[in-house]
């Protein structure tokens, strides 16, 4: 099952950050193989939320929880390919600006071959996603 947990620090605020996070609608301008989204049920403090991620002839939908809280969201699997998946961003303001993020994302595929195939590359996927998400905030905020 592979995990990944990262520690950054961001010039952005944490409302900043944490308002990128939570907006699922636009994952499919600038998250790397996300082609679509769909979110509903949506309450101030939670909403479910549709993935499809596509690569090459791969193509699966990840429908999930996501839990907002203060400075926090956190991501509950409901179904798709996957056994789990939970992910967490943690968002703390720094002392003289910007935030610290807290990120860690824990799944297994149900299928234990397609998980083998993908374990190599799961490290170096999670990594460019998270850069994905700084590289939307420079385009949103500005590079600082």
């Amino acid at each position: 099952m592979p995990s990944f947990k990262e520690d950054r620090t961001f010039p952005y605020t944490v409302k900043q950050m944490y308002d990128l996070v939570a907006d699922v609608r636009k994952y499919p301008e600038f998250l790397p193989w996300c082609i679509g989204s769909r979110v509903y049920n949506e309450k101030p403090t939670d909403f479910y939320a549709d993935l499809i991620i596509g690569f090459k002839v791969f193509r699966e939908r990840f429908t999930s929880h996501v839990i907002l809280s203060e400075g926090k969201i956190e991501i509950d699997y409901i179904k798709g390919p996957l056994s789990y998946l939970h992910n967490l961003w943690e968002f703390k303001d720094m002392e003289g600006g910007g935030c610290a993020l807290h990120f860690e994302v824990d799944f297994e595929f149900k299928n234990k071959l397609f998980q083998k195939m993908v374990g190599g590359l799961f490290t170096e996927a999670v990594h460019r996603m998270v850069m994905s998400f700084e590289g939307r905030a420079e385009e949103l905020y500005g590079h600082k």
